[in-house]
């Protein structure tokens, strides 16, 4: 019986699609909500949503990981074969296909579902992490060739993802001979390295994917994937331009630059609904740019008093909700953390990250208690009720793809001071007192005294000119940072690399 449904699966999804603007299969490793607390987790959830509500046909893959609840998610399973030929490690690995849905957006996900590679007390960050998304990466193909899947486009993201675009021109050439692949970088930091031997070990394939796959005198998952992708492309124009300079491309700037035009950028959104101060929940006071400064002075009370704050109406809170590690800006932070507590400003801090940044807030938190909230966590409602109630967000990232922290937080009213780099530059232009333009505060170099400045820049227009601060974080709200943009713009690039 669930062969025959699998089978079934895959003809509505063939007779479906004839009519539609394309069909696109997203292989992802997570996605709202089954890992909520990833940025990337909610970006392809979004996306793979707005891209369905424009008349695509879509099918989404991503591990069934142990921490996924296959009760409370409504798991049921679809495929339970062996013999599919899934050689990984001179190992004949068993294939188990679950799926569920996402009711409120439409979506349908297919869980590759394998004891051993997935189910582990975390996601990834493991020895054998190269071994686990090779299995990956067949398991989709060989799921989708079962199922009879011939999407227009496979959508491949990340370096868990990155051996998708290979193994489609080798392998499964024969399975997918129309299928044209795209790959998206969210983070080129991380690229899936191992050692030499990978093709020969684990995945098997023929002599020629050697060179492939070596980068450095190592199999790099990530540079195979830009070499074979019909299109590569990452999360913000800028961010597409700066990984062609070694300074921010981690080696990969040479195989990007080879890759012309058919390398771009596009800015991601957020959903616009679910941001929403005026319906979104955990806050204490809901409101709208119309009410935006009773609703900052009700939520900065609740979320003084939940932290531990003195109670001031009227005071600067500053705000960070971020992974505490260093390409997020937090060593700038901590070199101007002293002289930025004498100004007349409270700071709150959700996350978790490396130990020396969780040490020495702890240690600034204990020392200018009346000032500083560190809260060494990730809580969805305790975030929002921040956005809410921070009149500044702070964002210094050396480097950041494209970032949802900005977008949030202008949602909801509260000013970002950035570092302008990657999808910061993008999105939060520099203000303008003189005709009171732009979005938020910026500075040019990576630089903790310049960081500093534009926080005082900040403090200098909301205390100084309450009125146009006020104007600047209503402006701010009515930004549209939804999907609408980049969606079409994924239509256009899809249309495009199937040559309509």
């Amino acid at each position: 019986r669930d062969l025959r449904m699998s089978r079934g699966l895959g003809d509505v999804y063939k007779r479906q699609t004839l009519a539609m603007a394309g069909k696109i299969l997203y292989v992802c490793q997570e996605i709202f909500p089954y890992l909520p607390e990833s940025e990337q987790s909610a970006l392809c959830r979004q996306l793979v949503q707005a891209m369905q509500e424009r008349g695509n046909e879509i099918r989404t893959f991503m591990p069934r990981y142990g921490c996924i609840n296959e009760r409370r998610n409504q798991l049921h399973e679809v495929i339970r074969l062996s013999g599919m030929n899934l050689i990984i490690d001179d190992n004949d690995h068993q294939l188990i296909i679950k799926v569920a849905s996402i009711a409120s957006a439409r979506v349908q996900i297919y869980f590759i579902d394998n004891e051993h590679y997935f189910n582990r007390g975390g996601v990834y960050g493991f020895a054998d992490d190269g071994e686990r998304y090779a299995y990956f990466s067949k398991a989709v193909l060989a799921a989708m060739n079962y199922l009879e899947l011939q999407p227009d486009v496979v959508s491949c993201h990340d370096w868990q993802a990155a051996l998708i675009p290979l193994l489609l021109k080798t392998e499964y050439r024969g399975c997918f001979p129309d299928a044209k692949s795209v790959f998206t970088i969210h983070n080129i930091e991380y690229q899936g390295k191992c050692n030499l031997q990978f093709n020969y070990d684990v995945l098997g394939l023929g002599a020629g994917c050697d060179e492939i796959l070596r980068f450095d005198d190592c199999t790099n998952f990530m540079k195979s994937a830009i070499v074979t992708a019909d299109r590569v492309t990452t999360v913000s124009e800028t961010y597409a331009q700066e990984l062609r300079y070694p300074y921010y491309s981690h080696g990969l700037d040479g195989v990007l630059q080879s890759r012309g035009s058919d390398f771009s950028g596009i800015t991601n959104g957020i959903d616009m609904q679910v941001f929403d101060p005026a319906k979104i929940e955990n806050i204490a006071q809901n409101f709208t740019a119309k009410t935006l400064r009773e609703g900052k002075i009700a939520n900065k009370l609740a979320l003084q008093q939940r932290v531990g704050l003195p109670e001031d109406r009227d005071v600067a809170v500053l705000a960070m909700v971020t992974r505490l590690v260093g390409h997020k800006g937090i060593d700038l932070l901590c070199y101007i953390a002293e002289r930025l507590i004498q100004r007349r400003i409270q700071l709150v801090i959700i996350g978790t990250g490396e130990e020396k940044y969780e040490w020495y807030l702890n240690t600034l938190r204990d020392r200018f208690g009346d000032k500083v909230s560190v809260n060494l966590l990730f809580d969805g409602g305790l975030a929002n009720l921040v956005y809410a109630a921070s009149d500044l967000y702070l964002m210094p990232s050396k480097s950041e793809p494209c970032g949802l922290s900005q977008l949030i937080a202008m949602r909801m009213g509260s000013v970002p001071v950035v570092n302008a780099t990657g999808g910061l530059k993008d999105t939060v232009w520099p203000y303008n007192e003189a005709d009171e333009t732009g979005r938020g505060f910026t500075f040019q170099s990576y630089n903790a005294d310049d960081f500093l400045a534009a926080i005082d820049r900040a403090l200098a227009l909301y205390y100084n000119e309450p009125e146009k601060w006020l104007r600047l974080a209503e402006n701010d709200m009515a930004v549209d940072s939804s999907w609408d943009v980049p969606a079409q713009k994924y239509m256009a690039l899809f249309q495009n690399v199937c040559g309509q």
